[in-house]
């Protein structure tokens, strides 16, 4: 799942983006409202964590102009304020949840997971099939031919956009927006690798190459 931090305290930016992707996140970060609004309604993201006191436009303005757009993205909004008033501006403005910093990252984490878990609930089952693979995606366990898989982060992160994705040809440079983000720079043959890693744990015919174009997720069912 893709993340967007909207946040103009680089540091504190940087700590999240840094601790949400090793949870397994794609995870965007912009410092201003403006920017954080234009990137929110390209519609790629799961999920906006969203600061109130922004430059360009504060959190309350980007949130409602969101949803007057019609986007129903979960918003969890972050700010230095503390009261009743600010708590119900935020929610009348269209926001999911609301966390006072200072916060703990522990406490963050649960309610990213707890609003990404209703959404998924919203929108159909949070289990993705095929064949005898179970994929789910809110307690983000696998399950290959009846047994329990255990996957890194990463790996999960990988299988569940192929998942959703079943019997299409998913393609390397998707892939790498989706699981890591549109500024990795890295070498783009780690999704090789992380292939390479599914096709051990679940089986080299689950997931085959398409030379030249990507990869496809084929149900399978166990013998």
């Amino acid at each position: 799942m893709r993340l967007l931090i909207v946040e103009d305290e680089r540091r504190l930016a940087r700590s999240l983006a840094a601790g949400l992707t090793a949870e397994g996140y794609a995870v965007d970060v912009v410092h201003d409202g403006l920017e954080g609004l234009h990137r929110a309604t390209e519609g790629v993201h799961d999920l906006v964590v969203l600061d109130i006191m922004l430059p360009g436009m504060n959190g309350y303005r980007v949130c409602a102009a969101l949803r007057a757009a019609g986007h129903d993205v979960p918003v969890l909004m972050l700010t230095a304020k503390d009261g009743e008033y600010d708590e119900a501006e935020g929610l009348d403005t269209g926001a999911d949840d609301y966390l006072t910093k200072p916060f703990s990252y522990v406490v963050l984490v649960a309610r990213v997971k707890a609003l990404l878990r209703r959404r998924g609930r919203a929108g159909g089952s949070p289990v993705l099939t095929a064949g005898d693979l179970r994929v789910d995606t809110a307690t983000r366990r696998v399950h290959a031919g009846g047994e329990e898989v255990a996957l890194t982060a990463k790996e999960f992160a990988v299988l569940e956009h192929l998942a959703t994705r079943t019997d299409e040809v998913v393609g390397k440079p998707e892939i790498l927006e989706h699981v890591w983000d549109f500024a990795y720079e890295g070498d783009p043959n780690i999704v090789e690798v992380y292939i390479s890693a599914l096709r051990r744990k679940l089986g080299a015919d689950r997931i085959l190459t398409v030379r030249g174009a990507g990869y496809r997720l084929v149900a399978v069912e166990s013998s």
